[in-house]
């Protein structure tokens, strides 16, 4: 009679072999994600870390011709360091970087706040049923479709002494001089064309909310204010994110609407990529990559503060699973 004998496993080993094959899956699923997204990293390694490494670059170089400490001419690149930065904090540059710097930032908050609530508004109306829902939302959509030269021109010739705006108010403004009345002229053209942008993205994030849900508050006697504030706003959140920090990251570089509705080199509206661009059309480089790069440096502060402080830390929320998977498998 033949015996069989069978060799128990120890637990330990069991969990051991367990920790070793999550490890194995693990860094399988890093490298299939790696792999995936080696394409995407590169495409935006060539098109966006090269530019601005080479602006960067740029400013710290002078072109031109310049004289050398003999009163000789030298032409060419000269390198410079930081001089291009400190120069447009001293002298008459550092009153044009500020002002344009409180234009960019006023111009940011004034648009956005009043692009949220207006697009907000938008979503709530297109989201109704009623009759004619789709010629509303095809209007609303129009300004938004409409290029912003040609939209420029269109509240150019409203605010024009003559126009349609000093018309309806029964007073002569000067909404296209130097002055406080072109700040709202741009702010009045920026928010007519961009709010339905906000409105369209808060529009999709309201389509995905069931309506048993509002029809449960309603049962329980919650009014429509209460709704709103309890169901609509925490469930569209995201897509209402999403759409103002665009907005945002849009707001802060902008150049095309002012220099066509106000001109160029026009103190009320000068922003900092008006400048950036006013230093290269004259052959300084080096001081526009200057410019350019403070820009983008402030464009990923306001950013990085946006989603900090509004709880939208993608790569956070990921640590988190991450150190609760190891915690698992340990």
């Amino acid at each position: 009679m033949t015996e069989t004998r069978t060799r128990e496993v120890p637990p330990t080993a069991k969990a051991a072999g367990g920790t070793r094959g999550a490890k194995r899956d693990a860094q399988g699923t890093r490298r299939l994600a790696a792999l995936l997204l080696s394409p995407t990293l590169l495409v935006l390694a060539l098109v966006i870390g090269y530019p601005v490494l080479a602006g960067f670059r740029e400013s710290l170089f002078t072109r031109g011709e310049t004289l050398d400490a003999d009163g000789f001419v030298v032409e060419g690149e000269r390198f410079t360091g930081l001089d291009n930065y400190t120069a447009i904090f001293s002298g008459d540059r550092a009153d044009a970087f500020w002002n344009a710097f409180g234009n960019t930032s006023f111009f940011t908050v004034t648009t956005v706040v009043l692009e949220t609530v207006i697009g907000v508004a938008m979503a709530l109306i297109m989201h109704q049923a009623f009759r004619g829902r789709a010629l509303v939302r095809a209007s609303i959509l129009v300004p938004w479709a409409i290029p912003t030269a040609i939209s420029g021109l269109l509240w150019k010739w409203i605010f024009q002494a003559d126009g349609a705006a000093n018309a309806v108010l029964r007073q002569q403004i000067l909404w296209t001089a130097d002055g406080f009345p072109a700040k709202m002229a741009v702010v009045i053209a920026e928010v007519w064309k961009t709010s339905p942008f906000i409105g369209l993205l808060v529009l999709a994030g309201l389509q995905m909310i069931p309506r048993d849900v509002y029809e449960a508050a309603r049962v329980d006697g919650a009014s429509a204010f209460q709704q709103f504030r309890h169901i609509t706003l925490p469930l569209v959140k995201p897509a209402l994110l999403v759409a103002v920090l665009f907005r945002m990251l849009d707001a802060l570089r902008m150049f095309d609407l002012p220099a066509v509705l106000i001109g160029v080199n026009q103190k009320s509206v000068e922003t900092l990529t008006m400048i950036a661009w006013f230093e290269a059309s004259n052959l300084r480089y080096g001081s526009a990559a200057a410019y350019a790069t403070i820009l983008f440096l402030y464009i990923a502060l306001i950013a990085y503060l946006f989603v900090k402080l509004l709880g939208a830390d993608i790569i956070g929320e990921a640590r988190q699973v991450k150190r609760r998977a190891r915690k698992v498998t340990a």
